[in-house]
C-alpha cells in the first residue's frame, strides 16, 4: 500500500473517547504486519512455569540466566506482540532493548532470510577488510547514499554498539595525534607504543557525561556513568565526567531555567577540557548520546548540542554523537542530531539496534589511512546489512517516520493525561515521537509497576533509578499505544 494511504488510514482512526485522544480498536485498526494480534492475552504470571524451567537450564550453563525476563517464542511473535514460552502475548513496548525496527516477524525480513539468493551470504562470514564478497562494496554505496546523516560520506561497519563506539574514539585519537605531530607515526612512537609509554601511547582523554552509557567494553565502560553495577571492581581509564542537563518538563513551560541549566553545563564542559589540557591529558573527543537512555532519558535542546559543537570546534575535540539507541527513526527523524539544526554535521555517528548491524559514519579528514589502523576479523555481518537495507526500504515505503512522530504524539499526550491524573505516582512525562519516558515519584515502585504491567500484557523498561521507558517498533500505532495506556492506568490504580 503506498504511504499516503496508509497514513492517511491511520490518521483517520483517531477519536475522542473519554476526554482524551483515543484510537479505534485493534481489530479494526490498519495492521501493518499482516495478520497481527488484536491485542495481549495472558495465561501465567510472568515468567511462567515453563520459562521458568528454561531460565534454571540457562543459569546452569550461563551467567545471562541472572538478567533473564522470560524465554521467547519467536515463531508465535508478530509484529508489535512478543509470545513466551508459557503462550502469554504481550503489546512488547520494549522491543528487546530498543532494537527491532519492524517488530517480529516482518514479512520483509523474513523475504530476506529465506530467499534462495542470500544463502551463500547467511551460510559464511567473511573478513570484510580482507576478503569482501564483490557485491559487498556497492551494497555500503547504495547504503551510505541512503541513509547517511547529512554531510558525512564514510561509512565503517562494526559488530556492535559498544564497538563502534570504540573504534570511533580510536580514529579521534588517531586524528588528534596526527595533526598534533604534524604527520606520520615516527620510529620512536612506534617502538615507544609497543611498551605503553609515551610519545607512542598517548595522554589523551575522552570527555562524556553523567547519566551517559556508551557500551560496556573497556574504554566505553570509562565513559559510562549511568548504574554502578556496570563499572564496579573493572578499572577504567581517568577520563572526564561532564555534567548533562537536568531539565525540566514539559520543556515549553521551563523554558529560562532550562536554558540556565544548559548554560551552567556547558561552562563546566569549558573548564574540564581546559584543566585536562593544563594536566597534559587533553580531550580528544566528546562522545554525548541525544538523550541519554540507559541513565534514566534525560533530554537536551538543540542549544545544547548546537553549543557543544562549538566548544569541541575550538579546542579540537572530536564530536562523537553516540545514537545507538536513537537511530532509525526512533524520534520521529532518522538520526536524533537531524532536531538539532547543527551548522554542519557531527564528526562521528555511530549506530547500532533498530540498524541491526552497528558502525558508524565519519569525516573523511577523520580516515586513518593506513590499514590494520581500525580492523578486527568481521568488521560488521553482510547478512545484517541485507536486513538493514530492507528496513530503510520498508520505513521510507510505509511512512514509518511519519507514523512514528502520529504515534508519539498520542502516546505523550496520553502519558500526560495520566502523571495529571496520578500526581503522587507519576511526573514528568516526555518523549520525541515513540522514544518516550516517565518517572515514578519513588523508585521502590518502579519495578513493582513493570511488572504489573507485563502480568496485563504490556512489555516496558526502566531506566535510571526512577524511570519508566518506551522503546515500541516503529510499525507501533496509535491503537497500540492506547492498551498501553489503559494497562498503565490500571496499574498506577494498583499502587
Amino acid at each position: 500500500m503506498a504511504q499516503i494511504s496508509r497514513i492517511g488510514l491511520l490518521s483517520r482512526s483517531i477519536v475522542n473517547i473519554r476526554g482524551r485522544c483515543r484510537s479505534t480498536s485493534a481489530a479494526a485498526a490498519l495492521k501493518l504486519v499482516p495478520g497481527e494480534y488484536d491485542g495481549p492475552s495472558m495465561k501465567t504470571e510472568v515468567p511462567g512455569p515453563r520459562s521458568k524451567e528454561l531460565i534454571q537450564k540457562y543459569t546452569n550453563v550461563t551467567l545471562n540466566g541472572y538478567t533473564v525476563n522470560f524465554c521467547v517464542d519467536s515463531h508465535s511473535s508478530l509484529g508489535n506482540y512478543v509470545v513466551d514460552a508459557d503462550g502469554n502475548r504481550m503489546l512488547d513496548a520494549f522491543c528487546q532493548i530498543s532494537s527491532l525496527p519492524l517488530g517480529y516477524n516482518h514479512p520483509d525480513l523474513l523475504a530476506i532470510a529465506t530467499d534462495p539468493n542470500n544463502a551463500n551470504v547467511l551460510s559464511a562470514r567473511p573478513s570484510l577488510a580482507m576478503f569482501p564478497n564483490m557485491d559487498y562494496p556497492e551494497k555500503l554505496e547504495k547504503l551510505v547514499k541512503t541513509m547517511a546523516p547529512k554531510g558525512l560520506k564514510h561509512m565503517q561497519t562494526m559488530m556492535c554498539g559498544s564497538c563502534s563506539n570504540e573504534n570511533a574514539i580510536k580514529q579521534a585519537f588517531i586524528r588528534y595525534r596526527h595533526r598534533e605531530r604534524g604527520g606520520n607515526p615516527t620510529e620512536e612512537d612506534l617502538s615507544s607504543a609497543m611498551r605503553n609509554q609515551a610519545p607512542g601511547s598517548t595522554n589523551y582523554t575522552v570527555l562524556s557525561f553523567d547519566g551517559g552509557f556508551h557500551g560496556r567494553t573497556y574504554a566505553c565502560l570509562s565513559l559510562t556513568h549511568s548504574k554502578p553495577i556496570h563499572k564496579v571492581d573493572i578499572p577504567a581509564a581517568d577520563f572526564p565526567c561532564a555534567p548533562f542537563p537536568r531539565l525540566k518538563y514539559p520543556l515549553k513551560e521551563f523554558e529560562t531555567e532550562n536554558r540556565a541549566e544548559e548554560d551552567r553545563c556547558l561552562v563546566r564542559i569549558r573548564e574540564l577540557i581546559d584543566e585536562r589540557k593544563q594536566a597534559g591529558g587533553p580531550v580528544a573527543a566528546v562522545i554525548v548520546e541525544p538523550i541519554q537512555a540507559e541513565g534514566g532519558d534525560f533530554h537536551a535542546t538543540p542549544y545544547f548540542f548546537r553549543n557543544l559543537q562549538q566548544i569541541c570546534k575550538e579546542t579540537g575535540a572530536a564530536f562523537i554523537v553516540d545514537e545507538v539507541q536513537t537511530c532509525c527513526g526512533a524520534t520521529g527523524h532518522f538520526w536524533a542530531h537531524e532536531a538539532w539544526d547543527l551548522p554542519e554535521a557531527p564528526d562521528f555517528v555511530t549506530f547500532s539496534k533498530k540498524l541491526i548491524s552497528g558502525g558508524y559514519f565519519f569525516k573523511e579528514e577523520f580516515d586513518p589511512k593506513f590499514g590494520a589502523r581500525i580492523f578486527n576479523t568481521w568488521m560488521g555481518d553482510p547478512p545484517k546489512l541485507l536486513m538493514m537495507e530492507a528496513v530503510v526500504d520498508v520505513i521510507k515505503r510505509d511512512g514509518l517516520l511519519e507514523l512514528t512522530r502520529e504515534s508519539g504524539a498520542h502516546l505523550q499526550t496520553g502519558l500526560e493525561d495520566i502523571q495529571n491524573k496520578y500526581p503522587q505516582h507519576l511526573h514528568s512525562a516526555r518523549g520525541a515521537a515513540t522514544f518516550c519516558a516517565i518517572n515514578t515519584t519513588d523508585s521502590a515502585v518502579l519495578p513493582k509497576l513493570q511488572a504489573n504491567m507485563r502480568n496485563k500484557g504490556v512489555l516496558v523498561g526502566t531506566c535510571g533509578t526512577n524511570t519508566l521507558r518506551f522503546r515500541p517498533a516503529l510499525i507501533f500505532q496509535p491503537h497500540h499505544a492506547d492498551i498501553i495506556l489503559d494497562t498503565l492506568e490500571s496499574a498506577v490504580k494498583e499502587l
